[in-house]
């Protein structure tokens, strides 16, 4: 089995969605994979609703070098893939390639997870149908009308997809991701 894990990422990608899934992979010896639509070095960005706004404040965050382009992606070579949020995934879940690897992880029963907006591409890839997934609460209705049911929950649970609703779930969520890369490596 491959120690290789895709993180999916776009420009506007929220930092901490990203970094903690990169840095945890990591520890536990998985070799994270950073793919996008190009090969080159992206901009990410830092997301929190502040006290007395209703919206999402947005600040650049730190910036990161995709190492892969969709297009390149051979999807059998992976243990898994991680779907970062903040804004990339409502730009990038139209990409053919995005949604072929998408696909390949779901028919394959390989582990994946899902983060804050990250959802809307396994949704768009119509993975989501009947599955159990937590999402940032403004993703709800990219989910069920997708066919997901949405949960309201840190960590959701269902088969080999694992899902948070945002980066303030990073510690409940990713934790069973890891277990089900770490059972599949056995």
């Amino acid at each position: 089995m491959s120690n290789k894990v895709l993180i999916i990422i776009g420009d506007a990608t929220e930092t901490v969605d990203t970094l903690y899934p990169y840095y945890r992979l990591q520890e536990d010896g998985y070799e994270p994979i950073v793919a996008a639509p190009e090969k080159r070095r992206y901009q990410m960005v830092m997301h929190e609703v502040k006290p007395g706004w209703t919206i999402t404040k947005e600040w650049e965050g730190y910036t990161l070098d995709a190492v892969i382009a969709f297009k390149d992606i051979k999807p059998e070579e992976y243990a898994g893939i991680f779907f970062s949020g903040g804004r990339a995934p409502e730009y990038i879940r139209e990409d053919e390639d995005l949604l072929r690897v998408t696909r390949h992880f779901f028919e394959t029963n390989k582990p994946v997870a899902s983060v804050c907006h990250g959802v809307e591409i396994p949704a768009r890839a119509g993975c989501v149908k009947g599955r159990r997934m937590a999402t940032v609460a403004k993703c709800r209705f990219d989910l069920e009308v997708c066919g997901g049911i949405y949960v309201n929950e840190a960590c959701v649970v269902d088969g080999n997809l694992v899902s948070g609703r945002t980066f303030h779930d990073n510690g409940r969520y990713f934790g069973a991701f890891m277990k089900l890369l770490n059972a599949a490596r056995k």
